[in-house]
């Protein structure tokens, strides 16, 4: 993870935790280093928690009815879209994208992502030629 990212998912990390405070909260997350990135206030039980795995595309799909000039995609989607745009960026390897996806096996990542890689080594081919000035 590049260093912006993980300063910006630190500040954030610190304000949920001010937060869950501020409000006294109960919540697993102010002493565990695994805190989650998106969480949910109950208000039955008065904590927070883990939000449930539609919660982000109901989310997503409020910003679109605000927002209808935008492409309709799931959160899913923005998960195909980084990998995509780590091989345009110049990822080398389909190491160097298998582990921010988390695929346990690289021919998940080849699998899914052939025609992104036949693109890269395409564009490979390309460099490598105008390097050699052919």
């Amino acid at each position: 993870m590049d260093d912006e990212t993980l300063s910006l998912l630190k500040k954030w990390r610190s304000k949920q935790i001010q937060l869950y405070l501020t409000l006294q909260l109960a919540t697993p997350f102010q002493s565990d280093d695994k805190q989650p990135i998106y969480t949910v206030y109950h208000q039955l039980k008065h904590e927070m928690d883990y939000c449930r795995l539609a919660y982000l595309n109901e989310k997503l799909d409020r910003i679109y009815q605000k927002n209808p000039e935008l492409t309709q995609i799931n959160v899913h989607a923005f998960w195909h879209t980084h990998a995509s745009l780590l091989f345009a960026a110049g990822a080398t390897t389909i190491k160097d994208v298998q582990a921010p996806l988390r695929h346990t096996d690289i021919q998940t990542t080849m699998d899914i992502y052939t025609h992104v890689i036949d693109e890269a080594k395409e564009k490979t081919a390309e460099m490598f030629q105008k390097y050699m000035k052919f």
